[in-house]
């Protein structure tokens, strides 16, 4: 393990010698902080034994470029700030049950209906996507209706809360209960957004795929033509 003294921040300890508080001193343990980041370098097989690896880890900084720029990725495709991020990084990566336990401990702690909301919303999408459409459709109804309450009319953010819904009904087959919820959806959407906005194509076409499950499929047809209209 490499570590340059210039790369470490004043305000940041990133790691600890615990040896001597350890239970096995022997073993030269060494405590580090969560955020410290490494860069993989050599990964060898130790001659003494074929079953140990061993890896050399040089530890970074904030001017690291490579940091820098997978920093600010992550910024870009996953929004919000401190735990909030981390929930959706991992919903992002699939570690559904992490993210369901970090998720309940910061609605438990949430102040605020806002950051109630934004977590239902989380726990709606993590259930939609496990296929726990029940649970997901109440979780989603408790984002809605804080949103209802503190939001306007014509919010398109509401708009995507009643898309959402109708995907998980259209999940369940409840194709009526879908349709209902994707018709409040296009209603803000066509009153909020511009007329060839993708937001309002994909309405256009879930509600096209609703009426063609149903069996009416004139309906549907109308309905997929106006989503291709945009999208072309």
């Amino acid at each position: 393990m490499t570590i340059d003294p210039s790369k470490i921040s004043t305000s940041i300890t990133p790691f600890a010698m615990i040896d001597k508080h350890s239970a096995l001193p022997q073993e030269q343990e060494i405590l580090f902080t969560m955020h410290t980041v490494f860069r993989v370098g050599e990964i060898k097989q130790t001659a003494e034994n074929s079953r140990l690896w061993e890896v050399q880890l040089t530890i970074t900084d904030e001017s690291d470029p490579q940091l820098t720029g997978l920093t600010y990725r992550i910024k870009q495709e996953i929004s919000g700030r401190g735990w909030y991020r981390m929930g959706k990084l991992m919903l992002k990566v699939g570690h559904f049950h992490q993210a369901e336990e970090l998720y309940n401990e910061l609605l438990e702690n949430a102040s605020y209906d806002s950051e109630r909301a934004s977590v239902y919303y989380q726990l709606g999408w993590l259930k939609d996507n496990q296929g726990e459409y029940k649970q997901a459709v109440t979780f989603y109804k408790k984002s809605l209706q804080v949103y209802k309450e503190t939001r306007p009319p014509d919010d398109p953010e509401l708009g995507s809360m009643y898309n959402n819904i109708g995907l998980v009904y259209n999940n369940m087959g409840e194709y009526s209960k879908a349709l209902e919820y994707y018709e409040k959806s296009i209603k803000i959407r066509e009153k909020a957004l511009p007329p060839t906005h993708p937001d309002l194509a994909s309405s256009y076409s879930c509600i096209g795929l609703v009426y063609s499950s149903m069996g009416e499929y004139s309906k549907a047809l109308e309905y997929y033509e106006k989503s291709n209209k945009i999208r072309e």
